[in-house]
């Protein structure tokens, strides 16, 4: 018996259209974020044109005008991609950070889009990232990881010849933390350099020779890409530069790190406090007018998930920050204000949705604009200086891939400005997710989406693969994804369901909050009980031929199922926890876990040993296929190997497969298309009675 039905399905007609493949997924364009000139004229954004492998991949920036007047056209031609790109105040120039032929790391660049070719205005021997024009255009600041006590371009050259002489390798470390993400930290310290555009003079570092800078536990903010930022922005007037920081960053392995908001004078001078308080900060923004700064802050508080808050601080008004939207149980995930500094538009993450908000500058309650019934969007920006409102965004689905569109907010519509994958999606037999809700065990509402196979047929019965998200703060969004596509798991003739469960996020704070102290069961209950309600409103869901998986905290939702149920005829798990006390110790970050189960793993919480899927390995008896990132250090490779150690024991069905390049995801476009061809094939064999999976990698 052939696999190939079960691991890549043919691309067979169906109703006039294909069934979705890797390979046509990994290869659509993807288009990235858009950003409007500050006069509303013009819409830059990035496009990648991927390919498998990944010296034929390419990245550039395309523009289109904001009106919809002429069809987007490529204003760069290189391979290595443009990141970070800021438009100039003139709305004639941008500003980017790119690695390009001759450079050693990312530098600056600025080019014209009336034509030509980028300049480079910066010549630092380290990574040059998120360049921010200051007002009258004539300068730029960036970002950058320099070495400590290197007060200069010339020191910073030298201290980096130092390390990279060395006759050893070695890390060392003092305090926790030590790695985040995909990366080891290093002694390197986040700064903001300044470049003139008018004198020649070289970058020169404003932060590094602060008092602040040079405390033990100064940091910024870890970003997922192993990258470190204080997210700067330059007040109205150029004279001062805010950005987010801590002094506190030791205590990561006790406490919650706080965050402060900080203003320091280019000119020269100490950084002063804002009086914004401690916690977590995003999204900082000046009103047009310049009289207000705005942000997203969640507070410094002993939970496992504070709601992001939209806060309004007087400039140099010396008055504490207040609450834009009062009483608002939602997620302000994006904001951008009118050029009148009267009005805020939102994007607000609920249920399976990302909609358009609106409120006050002066506060109260968000009015709701738009909400789309299929999909949302997200991406925002808006035209600070044009006359009027011009609002562009992304908006798409899981059938519809994100395009660039121009948002009306009085018409609560929007038009794309490009249609990169109009065409190819309209041929793939894919449907939206249809979304329902029910009351849990626990009395609350679980949303949950349904995905159809392709040639579905109502009169059927369907094998069912249950999809479980990560998280736990997050949500299974009505947009496509890569990593756990629905209809590419669909494609080979199964029903997918996906639950919301308790603590996910876009259903308010109190709801990703109630998963405090108990982490896997009650989330794992809801789940299984929206099989039930599944098989009870759809009668062409097979109850009897079922499998469940997940990523993440959804690998570990997999691992738990494997103890607390015997009603999957298999499971998958990637990048799952088998204990809580190994992830604890492990991962890359911890004391929000000693916050989840309840207190220090030598306290008095049973959460510990209640709640870690090995220690119910008794029980243990559904056929599991395990995959992880060799390279994971949010969820490292000892919890996998726990896992599979006690599957063996038990003489468990089970199959592991380790990638030696991935981290905490797969994202090599071969390691991704071996990965779905080993899901479908274990599926395959589970629900489908094909052939089961054993030895080499399954073939194509």
């Amino acid at each position: 018996m052939g696999l190939v039905p079960a691991v890549t399905p043919a691309p067979l007609m169906a109703q006039g259209r294909q069934v979705l493949t890797h390979e046509t997924l990994w290869m659509m364009k993807r288009v990235g974020a858009p950003s409007i000139s500050p006069d509303g004229r013009w819409v830059v954004y990035a496009m990648n044109e991927p390919a498998y492998e990944a010296d034929k991949a390419v990245s550039d920036l395309w523009l289109v005008p904001a009106d919809g007047s002429a069809p987007p056209r490529r204003i760069t031609n290189t391979r290595g991609g443009e990141d970070d790109v800021a438009w100039a105040p003139d709305s004639h120039r941008l500003a980017f950070s790119a690695k390009r032929e001759g450079d050693e790391d990312a530098q600056i660049y600025v080019l014209d889009v009336a034509g030509g070719e980028a300049q480079r205005v910066t010549t630092v021997p380290f990574a040059a990232r998120k360049p921010q024009w200051r007002p009258d255009g004539r300068a730029i600041l960036f970002e950058a990881s320099v070495w400590p006590g290197a007060s200069d371009i010339d020191s910073q050259r030298k201290a980096r010849a130092e390390r990279k002489d060395r006759k050893f390798n070695m890390r060392t470390y003092d305090h926790s933390p030590v790695r985040y993400w995909n990366e080891w930290y290093d002694d390197r310290r986040p700064s903001l350099w300044l470049q003139s555009l008018d004198d020649g003079q070289p970058a020169r570092d404003i932060l590094s020779g602060t008092a602040l800078a040079k405390e033990d536990g100064f940091f910024g903010v870890a970003n997922g890409d192993g990258g470190v930022s204080l997210s700067p922005r330059w007040s109205p007037d150029g004279k001062d530069v805010v950005f987010v920081a801590t002094t506190e960053r030791w205590n990561a392995a006790f406490a919650n790190v706080g965050y402060r908001l900080w203003a320091l004078p280019v000119a020269g001078g100490e950084a002063r406090e804002l009086p914004a308080g401690a916690g977590g900060f995003s999204d900082l923004a000046f009103t047009p007018d310049g009289r207000h700064l705005l942000f997203n802050k969640t507070d410094r508080v002993e939970e496992v998930y504070s709601l992001p808050r939209l806060k309004r601080l007087v400039w140099n008004g010396g008055t504490a920050a207040e609450d834009v939207t009062p009483g608002f149980d939602r997620e302000p995930a994006q904001f951008a204000v009118t050029p009148d500094s009267k009005s805020i538009f939102m994007l607000v993450p609920e249920g399976a949705g990302e909609n358009l908000y609106r409120v006050p500058l002066a506060g109260g309650l968000p009015q709701k604009v738009i909400a789309p019934d299929v999909g949302g969007y997200t991406a925002l920006d808006l035209a600070a200086k044009a006359n009027g409102t011009v609002l562009v965004g992304l908006y798409g689905s899981a059938v519809n891939p994100v395009e660039v569109v121009r948002i009306d907010p009085v018409k609560r519509s929007h038009r794309l400005l490009t249609q990169v994958n109009v065409a190819q999606a309209a041929t793939i037999d894919w449907g939206p997710p249809e979304r329902f809700v029910f009351t849990s065990a626990g009395g609350r509402p679980i949303h949950n989406l349904i995905v159809k196979p392709p040639a579905f047929d109502p009169a059927k019965k369907y094998p069912l693969f249950v999809m479980m998200h990560g998280g736990p703060a997050s949500s299974n969004p009505d947009q496509i994804g890569l990593r756990w596509n629905y209809h590419l798991l669909a494609a080979a003739g199964y029903v997918v369901l996906m639950s919301d469960y308790t603590g996910s996020t876009g259903y308010g704070e109190a709801f990703a909050r109630a998963i405090k102290g108990d982490p896997l069961r009650t989330p794992a209950n809801e789940i299984n009980q929206a099989v039930d309600e599944a098989v009870r409103r759809f009668p062409y869901i097979d109850a009897s031929n079922a499998c469940a998986g997940g990523a993440s905290y959804g690998g570990h939702l997999a691992n738990w199922m494997e103890g607390a149920t015997k009603r999957y005829k298999c499971l998958v798990s990637h990048a799952g926890e088998a204990d809580l006390l190994t992830q604890w110790g492990e991962s890359d970050f911890n004391y929000g876990r000693e916050l989840s189960s309840g207190g220090v793993p030598w306290g008095d919480s049973p959460v510990w040993r209640d709640q870690s899927p090995v220690l119910h390995a008794a029980k243990w008896s559904t056929p599991m296929l395990m995959t992880i990132g060799e390279r994971d250090y949010r969820v490292p490779l000892g919890n996998t190997l726990i896992m599979w150690t006690a599957l063996q024991r038990m003489k468990v069905p089970s199959r592991l497969l380790v990638f030696p390049d991935a981290w905490h995801w797969i994202t090599k476009p071969e390691d991704s298309r071996q990965f779905y061809r080993e899901v479908h094939a274990w599926l395959a064999h589970y629900l489908k009675d094909g052939p089961q999976p054993k030895g080499g990698p399954v073939k194509p």
